[in-house]
């Protein structure tokens, strides 16, 4: 079997253990994220990127909320173009969003560009040493791979605990986070 193979297939196992989530789970989940907050300390000022949730994925929103109170900067990204950089533009939680070129929310042109210190990355799986799947585009192995080519940049994966599989079959190309956070527990991947 192929890696893209057997990446598709681990995306929809773990795509429909995320589906069968109930509302009030994913609610919950996002809550229980946003009380524990990051598991590390950010100065006022830190730019921290989320995303508009599609797909039944774990809503950023209320943490993002509580790194805001704490001074962080808030960024979503842009898609520009498939096996280009993602762009972050300036958002705060009381901007209206406009539908990107996938159907996906996103801040206006208009909005400040910014380079994330932290990205909150989604994904539709994830194993125990850091490595994701996501929708199969590459949008964020291709930002990271870029954009830390001009800074340092944390990458944390945001996940319910039902997306966590065994082991993701991880190409050249694919960028390792350095953390994953669930509802349930805090995975750090630096070491």
């Amino acid at each position: 079997m192929t890696a893209s193979a057997s990446k598709a297939d681990l995306r929809a196992a773990a795509l429909a253990k995320r589906d069968a989530l109930s509302d009030e789970q994913r609610t919950a989940a996002a809550q229980a994220l946003a009380r524990r907050g990051l598991p590390f300390e950010i100065a006022p000022g830190t730019v921290v990127s989320g995303y508009s949730p599609i797909r039944n994925e774990i809503d950023p929103a209320p943490l993002m909320r509580k790194l805001a109170e704490a001074g962080a900067r808030l960024a979503l990204p842009a898609v520009m173009a498939r096996g280009k950089s993602l762009a972050f533009r300036a958002w705060s939680v009381s901007d209206r969003l406009m539908l990107g070129p996938l159907g996906i929310p996103e801040p206006s042109p208009a909005a400040a560009e910014l380079i994330p210190d932290i990205m909150l990355v989604p994904l539709a799986a994830f194993d125990p040493l850091g490595h994701r799947i996501g929708y199969g585009a590459g949008h964020y192995d291709f930002t990271l791979e870029h954009l830390r080519k001009v800074k340092a940049i944390t990458a944390v994966g945001i996940a319910f605990a039902v997306q966590q599989i065994k082991a993701v079959p991880a190409l050249p190309h694919d960028v390792a986070l350095d953390y994953v956070l669930t509802e349930k527990k805090v995975f750090d991947f630096r070491s």
